[in-house]
């Protein structure tokens, strides 16, 4: 007789902060949990002391995971049959990479999206003496979809927006003109802006000068509009993706979309452009203009494990690219004798200018003890702390916003 399967449960915590998606965001995903909860980093270590879990995933930006590490570590202190922990990036890793993969060291296993960025990774961790034995090669999670067949009715042109790429409002409104302007010389097109959030949301990266207030002040023809959601959706009408820099350029070429990685405004590291040096994607507004139509680089899209050999849609080696992280779970489950003690690299030890800093955003202590006057338990908020809550987030989304790019000018004066 046959076992039933196992089936999984899945517990969020979503860390309380500036970048907490809200509903919208969390649907997007397409992954609902069986209890979703939102908590401080103290009250989420706190909940790592009562409840029992099998394998944990920081998906925290850098000194978010740091923090936690350094806390599990000491709140699982003793404990061999702790959880494996993961973590890694999801997107393009263009920027801070030492910075970002030093605070991401610790956890049994760093994921790496690419062969490329598994080989750098281990570079950086091997190059400080860390272990870099965590590193472990998988795909960027979210690909998938159609393989791109050929020109839709009408022919779709859409523009993947960035929330801080780039910052200044000379460069967005350099950018937004020029995308107003290829709608206008193609009518028979439609000219999709593809936004990552609506007005009033925050991703991980605090957009000061969005598109949608830009937008306002052109007057786009008929054939341009903005678009929100899921970008596997949108890119099922694209037959032509435009970007600065955005991981969406590599889930266009998964799916064989023409993809081209703008140079208007240079080639440059600030950019996160200069991650696709080789990969033939490389054009500017006036070569789209005239009818360009980029060819991949196929040697450099396979690094990037990208349509790896395989095909868009799962077959092949794309399938297969969480293989090698599923068998090394396992293995560390079934460990004798337990897993080891976390051992981030950042220790009090060997950045005791840099460490303390990171831990104590998080309102924890340099030995990852909860500092004294820490957010207490706040389980159950009643309905007019949630009020405040919200109204506090507007207060600092609308500081960031509209009154911070404000002293700033009037600072330049």
């Amino acid at each position: 007789m046959q076992a039933d399967p196992v089936v999984p449960v899945l517990d969020g915590y979503l860390l309380r902060g500036r970048a907490t998606p809200t509903p919208r965001q969390l649907a997007e995903v397409g992954v609902h949990a069986d209890s979703l909860r939102e908590v401080t980093a103290v009250e989420f270590l706190r909940a790592m002391t009562q409840e029992s879990y099998d394998v944990l995933v920081l998906a925290l930006v850098g000194g978010g995971v740091q923090a936690v590490l350094h806390g599990l570590k000491r709140v699982w202190e003793g404990r061999a049959d702790r959880p494996v922990v993961v973590t890694g990036y999801v997107g393009v890793v263009y920027e801070k990479l030492a910075d970002g993969l030093l605070l991401r060291h610790g956890a049994d296993l760093v994921l790496a999206n690419s062969r490329q960025d598994a080989e750098r990774f281990r570079a950086v961790y091997d190059g400080v003496g860390a272990d870099s034995s965590s590193v472990t090669e998988v795909a960027l999670p979210f690909l998938g979809g159609a393989a791109y067949t050929g020109e839709h009715d009408p022919y779709t042109v859409v523009f993947a927006a960035q929330p801080s790429v780039p910052e200044s409002r000379k460069d967005r409104t350099y950018l937004l003109n020029r995308l107003v302007r290829h709608a206008r010389l193609h009518p028979e097109r439609e000219v999709l802006l593809k936004l990552r959030s609506q007005p009033g949301e925050h991703t991980t990266h605090i957009e000061e000068l969005p598109y949608q207030k830009l937008v306002q002040r052109l007057d786009p023809p008929a054939n341009f509009r903005l678009v929100y959601g899921n970008m596997g959706e949108v890119l099922d009408r694209t037959d032509l993706l435009v970007t600065i820099s955005s991981t969406a350029a590599l889930e266009s070429l998964h799916r064989r979309v023409p993809t081209v990685v703008l140079s208007d405004l240079g080639v440059r590291e600030a950019l996160g452009n200069h991650h696709f040096v080789g990969s033939g994607c490389l054009a500017s507004w006036d070569q789209l203009d005239a009818g360009h139509r980029p060819a991949p680089d196929e040697e450099w899209i396979a690094r990037q494990g990208v349509a790896a050999g395989g095909t868009p849609s799962g077959a092949g080696s794309y399938a297969s690219s969480w293989d090698t992280a599923r068998e090394r779970i396992a293995k560390l489950l079934d460990r004798p004798g337990g897993l080891p003690p976390l051992t981030p690299w950042y220790t009090p030890a060997t950045a005791p200018g840099y460490l303390p800093g990171i831990l104590a955003r998080h309102h924890l202590g340099p030995d990852g003890s909860p500092l004294p006057g820490a957010p207490a338990s706040d389980k159950d908020p009643g309905p007019v702390r949630q009020i405040v809550r919200r109204a506090a987030r507007g207060a600092y989304r609308h500081g960031v916003q509209r009154v911070a790019p404000v002293i700033r000018r009037m600072g330049e004066l």
